[in-house]
């Protein structure tokens, strides 16, 4: 691997697309080997909030415990977390990976509305429960039709879920078998604002009023995780060389919306312009995130924002620009 910091084209790129509005941004692209970055308002050692691309990074774990024979497809929530007789229990892994359990977004009352009022109003942070507090919501949850659904709930129990299969917490699966390995020192999830790193962003709404952090031990393996422009770089490499685990996460297993967007264990591929395009994004109260791979060209792109505006299709567009550039 090559790398190349602060890119001064791909800066470029990013302060074209931006036009006048000013974000703290970092974009990093992936072609032949080589990651290119660039961070525009902060330095390379800045970590972001990667919202729900958490739920990339849980697949990635969920599918390396299926190849290490600790968890089946067969296995349910209730094997491994504490779900008594409730409806959750009987909800397989398999269909939580794919957003097809019947699991609810949110639990009922998770989201109060004083909480969002004063998450509109204060910027502070809807999500904070601990594990105690995510299984007692989830034994209250009424499971709708096994059909595509976004849920999560059900990734914040799958992780919890295959990290207790593992023997352990989900902030330490995460740095046993993927950061470490990968030499992402700065992918963590932090549990409270305590365990923020000196690098961690302070994120703003779109209107640029400071946000909260999003930290809290239930939402880790669903939108919890943070990390630096420079690992994430990493981090789409690895998904295109095949040095990250649980590649077959991103491989698409079931319909999601419609015949050319289909679903892996969380990584959605749909077919765009001839090429098939592996992604997910996030967004947290202060932040937004995008990322995306092109197998079967080995480009890839990551966009991370600490504002709340998306950056979806600054992804995309940067994608097809580096593909197109490296056929």
């Amino acid at each position: 691997m090559t790398a190349e910091t602060n890119d001064v084209a791909l800066a470029a790129r990013l302060s074209e697309r931006l036009g006048r509005r000013r974000h703290v941004i970092a974009a990093a692209t992936v072609t032949s080997g080589t990651v290119a970055t660039a961070t525009l308002g902060a330095d390379a050692t800045a970590d972001f909030e990667i919202g729900s691309i958490s739920k990339g990074l849980t697949g990635l774990l969920y599918v390396d415990a299926l190849e290490r024979g600790e968890i089946t497809a067969s296995s349910t929530l209730g094997d491994f977390l504490p779900l008594g007789t409730s409806p959750a229990a009987g909800v397989t892994l398999s269909a939580v990976s794919t957003h097809a359990s019947g699991l609810p977004r949110l639990p009922p009352g998770a989201l109060t509305l004083r909480t969002m009022r004063d998450m509109w109003l204060h910027g502070t942070n809807p999500y904070g429960e601990d594990l105690a507090q995510l299984y007692a919501q989830a034994i209250q949850v009424r499971l709708g039709a096994q059909r595509p659904s976004y849920s999560n709930l059900g990734f914040e129990l799958l992780g919890h879920a295959v990290a207790a299969a593992a023997g352990t917490t989900f902030p330490d699966l995460v740095a046993t078998r993927l950061a470490g390995p990968l030499s992402l020192d700065s992918v963590y999830a932090p549990h409270t604002l305590d365990d923020l790193r000196p690098g961690a962003l302070l994120g703003t709404s779109r209107l640029g009023r400071p946000q909260q952090p999003w930290t809290g031990e239930a939402l880790a393996p669903a939108g919890g995780i943070r990390a630096t422009i420079e690992d994430m770089g990493r981090f789409t490499l690895a998904l295109l060389d095949g040095t990250a685990p649980g590649l077959a996460a991103l491989d698409p297993v079931a319909p999601l919306a419609g015949p050319a967007v289909r679903i892996g264990a969380a990584w959605i591929t749909l077919d765009r312009h001839g090429h098939q395009v592996t992604w997910h994004n996030g967004g947290t109260g202060g932040f937004r995130s995008w990322l995306g791979v092109d197998r079967a060209a080995g480009t890839g792109v990551v966009v991370l924002c600490a504002t709340a505006r998306s950056v979806d299709r600054m992804g995309m567009s940067l994608l097809t620009e580096i593909t197109d550039f490296a056929a």
